[in-house]
C-alpha cells in the first residue's frame, strides 16, 4: 500500500524552489549558487512526483531572464508593471496546481488505505462469521451445517464413524441439562485427544458425533475407535464424577467412489448395533464384512421366540434375524427352561398365547413368580384379539401386544423400542444405585472421620468405632433371624450400624483430664462422664438442617440412651425394657463387650470368655435377654471377625 503523502514537505520544497528562482532573477550573474539550488530542489520535486511544484519558480525564472536581456535593471530599479503581475499570477496559479495535485494524491492514498482496511475488516468478519456458522458453540467441534455444506462432499478413502453418547437423555433427566452439556464436552474432548489435526469431528446430532478420518487403513480403524471408546470411558465428567461416560460407535471405510451419504448411512446402522450392547464398537471392514463377525454374533441381543407353529417362528426369525440373535422354543415349558439356561442373556421374549404343554399366560405367571418379568420384557404375539386376552396379558406384565397378521416393520420397531426402553431402565437403575452408593460412602466417610476425632480425644484406639459397628451388625442380623418382635426396616438395618459410630460423640465436650485419667474416677468425675450421653444428644438435636434425616434421628437415640439398662438402672433417663429404642439396646451391648475386651488407659483387656461371663452374670448391668441370646449365638463369628479387624 502506498504511503500517505506528506503535504508539508512538497510545499516547503516548492517554496524554496521559487525563492531560489527569485534570487536568481533579482541578482542574476554567472556563476550563481541559487541556480544550482533551484535545479536540485526542482529535481527532488520531480523525483517525488510533484512536478507542478516547480512550475511557478520555472516560469518566474524564464520571464525574469527574458526581461533581464532587454533591461538589466527591470527587476531592480523599475516599478511594478504588467509583466511582473503576469509572473506573479503564474506563480500563484502554479501553487494552486500544486495544492490541487497534493490534495488529489492525499485523497487517493487515503481512499486506498480506507479500502484496504475495509477489505481486511470484511475478511476478518467473514472468517469470524464462517467460524460461528460452522462450529458448535458447546463442544467446539464442527456442526451439522458444516457437514451439509462441506463435509458431505468429501471423497474417500476415509474412515467414517458415528459416535453416540450412551444414555444422554437419562443423564439430562437425572442430573439436569448442565450435566448433559458437561458430558458432551467431555466426550468431545476425549475424542479429540485420540485423533489427528487432519481428522474432522462434527456434532452430527444432539448426542451424536460424526468422525471423518482421511486415509486411515481399514485394519487400523477398529483399533482407533476402540481407543476413543476407552478414552471416553476413562474420562471424568467435571462435577459429576459418579456419572460414567460411555460411547457406542459404528465405523466403516468410505471408498474413493463411495458417496459420503452412503458411508454415513452404513456407519449409522453399525452404531445402532453397538447401542444394543452399549459402550461398544462395531466396524465394517473393506469388502463389506463385519470385523470379528463371530464375536459380533455373540454380542447381539438375543430374542427368544416362543410359538408352537414352526412357520410363525420362521417368519419372525426372518424379520428379526439381521439385528438379533434368535433362540426358539415351541411351548411354554421349553421357554422357561431356556430362560433359566440363558439367564441374563435374553433381551426380550416374543410369546404366543395358545400353545400345548404350557400356554403364554402360564409362562407370564411363572415369570412373575420368579421375578424374571422384571428384567426381561415380553411381547405377546397372537391371533387372539379379544379385549379380555389383551387385558390379561398386560395385567400379567406383558410389555406389548401384537396381533396377527402383523406388519414386519412394525414388529421390528416394537421389538427394538422395547429392548432399548428396558436397557435404559436398567442403566437408569444402575446410575441411581451408584449415586446412592456414592452418597452413602460419603456419609460413611464423614461419620467415620467424626467418630475417630472423638476417639482420638478420648485416648481410645480407632478400632473401637469399627468394632462397635461390626458387633452391632452381627447382633442385628442374628436378632432378625430368630425373632420378628422388632419392626426393623431394610433401611434401618443399614442405618443402625452406621449411626453407632456416633454413640460417644458427647465426649467431645468432656475434659480430657477426666477422659484420659489412668486411675479410678472419683464419684464427681464419674458424674461428669455420665453427662456425655446428653451432650451428644444435644449436639445432634441442634443440627436443625438435618433434624428430619432418619440417620440423625437414629444417631440421637443411640447417643442419648446407649447407657440405659434393661432393668431401668441406667442413665440418663432411667428407661427400662423396650422403652429403650432397639438401636440403643444393640449399641449398648456392643459397647460393653468391646470395652471389656479392649485395653484402656485405666485397665487391661479381658479375654472373650471372661467378658462373656461378666456380661451374662449381670456384672455390667442388665440387658435384653433376647440380645444376650444373640450375643451367645454369634460368639464364634464374633471372635473370627475381631481377629480379622485387629
Amino acid at each position: 500500500m502506498e504511503q500517505q503523502p506528506n503535504k508539508i514537505q512538497p510545499m516547503l520544497l516548492s517554496a524554496l524552489a521559487q525563492l531560489s528562482a527569485c534570487l536568481i532573477v533579482w541578482n542574476f550573474h554567472i556563476p550563481n549558487p541559487n541556480i544550482l539550488l533551484f535545479v536540485v530542489l526542482s529535481a527532488v520535486l520531480v523525483k517525488c512526483g510533484y512536478a507542478a511544484g516547480i512550475v511557478s519558480g520555472l516560469i518566474a525564472f524564464l520571464y525574469s531572464a527574458f526581461f533581464f536581456s532587454t533591461d538589466h535593471s527591470f527587476f531592480l530599479y523599475t516599478s511594478l508593471n504588467f509583466q511582473k503581475l503576469i509572473v506573479i499570477g503564474l506563480g500563484i496559479a502554479a501553487n494552486i496546481l500544486l495544492i490541487g495535485r497534493l490534495q488529489m494524491q492525499f485523497d487517493r492514498s487515503n481512499m486506498e488505505k480506507m479500502q484496504a482496511e475495509a477489505e481486511e475488516k470484511l475478511q476478518e468478519t467473514t472468517e469470524s462469521y464462517r467460524a460461528k456458522l460452522y462450529h458448535d458453540v458447546l463442544t467446539g467441534t464442527y456442526n451439522r451445517r458444516y457437514y451439509e455444506d462441506i463435509a458431505s462432499r468429501i471423497v474417500g478413502p476415509a474412515g467414517i464413524a458415528l459416535i453416540d453418547v450412551d444414555d444422554f437423555k437419562i443423564c439430562n433427566d437425572t442430573y439436569g441439562h448442565y450435566a448433559g452439556d458437561m458430558a458432551l464436552e467431555t466426550a468431545a474432548n476425549a475424542i479429540r485427544s485420540c485423533i489427528r489435526e487432519s481428522d474432522l469431528l462434527i456434532r452430527y446430532g444432539g448426542d451424536e458425533f460424526l468422525l471423518v478420518l482421511p486415509g486411515i487403513p481399514g485394519d487400523i480403524l477398529q483399533t482407533k475407535l476402540e481407543q476413543i471408546r476407552m478414552a471416553a470411558q476413562m474420562a471424568s465428567v467435571p462435577g459429576y464424577s459418579h456419572f460414567r461416560l460411555s460411547l457406542s460407535i459404528g465405523g466403516t471405510i468410505q471408498a474413493i467412489t463411495d458417496p459420503m451419504e452412503n458411508a454415513v448411512r452404513r456407519a449409522d446402522r453399525l452404531m445402532y448395533q453397538a447401542k444394543c450392547r452399549k459402550n461398544a464398537v462395531t466396524v465394517e471392514v473393506p469388502g463389506g464384512s463385519l470385523a470379528a463377525p463371530e464375536k459380533l454374533l455373540q454380542e447381539k441381543s438375543q430374542i427368544l421366540l416362543v410359538d408352537d407353529s414352526k412357520m410363525n417362528r420362521m417368519i419372525l426369525a426372518e424379520i428379526l434375524g439381521d439385528g438379533y440373535h434368535i433362540l426358539e422354543a415351541e411351548n411354554g415349558q421349553e421357554c422357561l427352561e431356556k430362560l433359566r439356561a440363558e439367564a441374563g442373556n435374553i433381551a426380550l421374549v416374543l410369546l404366543d398365547i395358545n400353545m400345548p404343554v404350557m400356554d403364554g399366560f402360564e409362562v407370564l405367571k411363572a415369570m412373575n413368580a420368579n421375578h424374571t418379568i422384571e428384567d426381561i420384557p415380553v411381547i405377546m404375539i397372537s391371533s387372539e384379539d379379544s379385549d379380555a386376552a389383551i387385558r390379561r396379558s398386560y395385567e400379567l406384565g406383558a410389555s406389548d401386544y401384537v396381533n396377527r397378521p402383523f406388519d414386519a416393520r412394525i414388529v421390528y420397531r416394537r421389538v427394538t423400542n422395547t429392548i432399548k426402553l428396558y436397557a435404559k431402565q436398567r442403566r437408569l437403575v444402575q446410575m441411581v444405585s451408584d449415586q446412592i452408593r456414592a452418597r452413602e460412602n460419603n456419609t460413611d466417610t464423614l461419620v467415620g472421620v467424626l467418630s475417630h476425632i472423638v476417639e482420638f480425644r478420648n485416648g481410645e484406639s480407632g478400632l473401637h468405632v469399627r468394632h462397635i459397628r461390626m458387633i452391632t451388625e452381627l447382633l442385628l442380623h442374628r436378632l432378625l433371624e430368630i425373632s420378628s418382635r422388632y419392626s426393623i426396616t431394610a433401611e434401618q438395618q443399614d442405618m443402625i450400624p452406621l449411626a453407632s459410630a456416633l454413640h460417644d460423640i458427647g465426649k467431645i465436650g468432656i475434659d480430657e483430664k477426666i477422659l484420659n485419667k489412668p486411675g479410678k474416677l472419683t464419684p464427681e468425675e464419674f458424674e461428669v462422664i455420665k453427662t456425655h450421653s446428653m451432650l451428644g444428644a444435644q449436639i445432634l438435636y441442634d443440627l436443625d438442617n438435618f433434624s428430619e434425616q432418619p440417620l440423625l434421628q437414629t444417631a440421637y437415640e443411640i447417643a442419648r440412651w446407649h447407657h440405659e439398662r434393661w432393668d431401668g438402672r441406667g442413665y440418663p433417663d432411667g428407661l427400662k425394657g423396650d422403652e429403650i429404642p432397639i438401636s440403643a439396646q444393640l449399641v449398648s451391648l456392643a459397647d460393653v463387650y468391646d470395652a471389656l475386651t479392649s485395653e484402656r488407659c485405666y485397665k487391661k483387656a479381658f479375654s472373650h470368655e471372661k467378658a462373656m461371663q461378666m456380661i451374662l452374670n449381670g456384672e455390667c448391668g442388665a440387658f435384653n435377654p433376647l440380645l444376650l441370646q444373640c450375643l451367645t449365638n454369634i460368639q464364634s463369628d464374633l471372635k473370627e471377625e475381631l481377629k480379622q479387624h485387629n
